[in-house]
C-alpha cells in the first residue's frame, strides 16, 4: 500500500509540474544578447541593433545589453550617436563601473570631437582598474593619442 501511495504522489506531482510547463521556453535577454554579439562579429549592426532592442525591452535595467546597443548605433555605417550616447548614459547609470561603457562612450566622444570628455571616461577607467594597464583604459589611451595626432 505505501509503494501504491508513493507512486501515486510522484506521478500527481509530475503531472502538476507538466501542467505548469510552458510549451515552448520563453527567450530571455540573454539569447538576444548572445545573437547581437553574433550579429557584432560579422557587423552586422541591424541585426544587432534587433536583437540589443528586445533584450532592453525584456531586461531593461541589464547594462551589458544597453552598452552594446549604444555600441551598434556608434559603428553603424551612418553612426547615430545620440542614441549611442543615451544607451551608455544608462549603462553607466545602471552600472558607473562598467568598464566597457567608459571605454565606448570615451570613443563616442572621440566621434563627437570631445576629447575633454573622452579624458573624462579615461580618468574613470584608471579609478575603476587600478591602473593604466587594464584593456579598456589601454584602448581608450590609444584611441585619444590617435585623435590628438590626427587634430594638430
Amino acid at each position: 500500500m505505501k509503494n501504491g501511495l508513493l507512486i501515486f504522489l510522484l506521478l500527481a506531482s509530475a503531472s502538476a509540474f507538466a501542467a505548469d510547463t510552458p510549451t515552448m521556453d520563453p527567450q530571455v535577454a540573454s539569447d538576444h544578447i548572445g545573437d547581437a554579439r553574433k550579429a557584432i562579429q560579422t557587423k552586422n549592426w541591424a541585426a544587432a541593433i534587433t536583437e540589443l532592442k528586445t533584450a532592453v525591452r525584456e531586461e531593461p535595467r541589464n547594462a551589458d545589453a544597453h552598452n552594446l546597443l549604444a555600441y551598434s548605433y556608434r559603428k553603424q555605417a551612418k553612426p547615430d550617436l545620440p542614441k549611442a550616447f543615451e544607451h551608455y548614459g544608462i549603462a553607466l547609470k545602471l552600472n558607473p563601473n562598467h568598464r566597457g561603457a567608459h571605454e565606448y562612450i570615451g570613443e563616442a566622444y572621440l566621434m563627437d570631437k570631445n576629447p575633454a570628455e573622452a579624458e573624462k571616461h579615461l580618468a574613470a577607467l584608471e579609478r575603476i582598474c587600478g591602473n593604466k594597464i587594464c584593456e579598456e583604459y589601454a584602448d581608450l589611451q590609444r584611441a585619444i593619442t590617435a585623435f590628438k595626432a590626427a587634430n594638430k
